[in-house]
């Protein structure tokens, strides 16, 4: 715990997360004993404790949204390397193409009505 001398308002996170967890299991008479030895009022550790609460949800929160980013890049990658193996097989069968037009002109000539 912090020093005395400072004010609960000053104190970190882990010092009033670690007040939280130690009136978590307390009774209301215990709970106001404890408070009354460290100096707090019950309505900060209560919202301290809502404060924790929150904490928890907004991280579900933001794990369920990561998920989704997630899983929309990936779709979107999966979009883009369909597009990918579609024009290399497109370039593939271009080359091809040309290659045997140019061996077509090598063994026949060229054709007058290509002009």
């Amino acid at each position: 715990m912090p020093s005395r001398g400072s004010t609960p308002e000053g104190w970190s996170s882990e010092d009033k997360f670690r007040v939280v967890l130690d009136t978590a299991s307390m009774t209301e008479a215990e709970f106001s004993a404890y408070c009354r030895q460290k100096g707090l009022y019950p309505e900060q550790v209560e919202g301290w404790r809502q404060a924790c609460m929150d904490a928890n949800a907004q991280a579900a929160e933001q794990d369920k949204r990561s998920r989704q980013e997630r899983k929309a890049e990936h779709k979107r990658m999966k979009k883009l390397e369909r597009e990918l193996q579609r024009k290399d097989k497109a370039l593939a069968e271009t080359a091809a193409l040309l290659t045997l037009s140019k061996k077509a002109e090598a063994i026949w000539g060229r054709n007058d009505e290509d002009d």
